[in-house]
């Protein structure tokens, strides 16, 4: 059965009715209500997918192993804040990264580790724990989430939710699967809109103290219903991801607009100084 989540110190309740969450520091853009001391943010991935320049408020590019260095090593935009993604990290590998001026890693545990075996052969859940522990040991700030839509029943919803509370990461992106025709879960629709509401609720009530960002799938799956998944997530990812398109990013801005938010600046402050305490049960 699902594991129940007492209520956080901060509260966290209805749009309609006040609440209050700590102050928000964002890793990407971020937007902020102009009534409320929520804020929100907006992470991009890499600039070259990404048509917004640092002065608009992005300063977290994701990036694969595509990112420019000075000869010193460092990016060269250090407004930037650089968010590698490379895969299982070996001995060495992220304190290089973060010599060359690398600010986080991405590594996501995508499902529970009861049902990481029906989809994943080629390593084991372990070695992802592995990899962020790794990322966290060289001072990099760690993200990891969930892949959510292969399969994965409620409970195991939950489950990799927790683990990933277990780890805490600075920000969690919640991914939705889009199904590619060819691969092995081509043709799985097991997604709603609603369902997806439901899943960022989920991880919002987990997570009231770090970035959950709506990242891969918002589109084909939050279809108009988009906008109230910024009333959950404080983050969403613009632009392309690796193997799809995303909606044009004047429609994210427009989106984000309409809800009364901004985009936050990249002078703000990319994590809380503290975490909330937060009683789990």
């Amino acid at each position: 059965m699902p594991r129940a989540v007492s209520a956080p110190r901060t509260a966290i309740t209805a749009r309609s009715q006040s609440y209050r969450l700590p102050p928000f520091s964002a890793t990407a853009c971020s937007v902020q209500t102009k009534r409320s001391t929520r804020r929100r943010s907006l992470s991009a991935p890499a600039p070259s997918a990404f048509a917004w320049s640092p002065a608009d408020g992005a300063h977290r590019p994701r990036a694969g192993s595509l990112y420019r260095r000075r000869a010193g090593g460092a990016p060269r935009a250090p407004e930037l804040e650089v968010c590698a993604c490379l895969g299982l990290l070996k001995d060495g590998q992220a304190e290089r990264l973060a010599a060359s001026g690398v600010h986080a890693y991405n590594h996501n545990l995508n499902t529970s580790g009861e049902h990481y075996s029906e989809i994943c052969t080629t390593h084991t859940y372990e070695d992802r724990i592995d990899t962020l522990g790794r990322a966290r040991a060289a001072g990099l700030s760690p993200c990891s989430g969930a892949l959510l839509g292969m399969g994965q029943s409620n409970e195991d919803i939950v489950n990799v939710a927790f683990a990933l509370r277990e780890l805490q990461p600075d920000s969690v992106p919640i991914n939705f699967l889009i199904p590619i025709e060819g691969t092995p879960l081509a043709g799985r629709n097991e997604l709603t809109p609603w369902r997806c509401l439901r899943i960022l609720a989920l991880f919002r009530l987990i997570f009231p103290d770090v970035e959950v960002r709506i990242a891969g799938g918002r589109e084909t799956h939050l279809r108009t219903f988009q906008p109230f998944g910024l009333l959950l997530a404080n983050s969403v990812f613009a632009g392309d991801y690796l193997a799809t398109r995303g909606q044009p990013a004047e429609a994210d801005r427009r989106m984000i607009a309409e809800l009364g938010l901004r985009i936050e600046g990249s002078a703000e402050p990319t994590l809380p100084k503290h975490r909330l305490e937060v009683e789990l049960r």
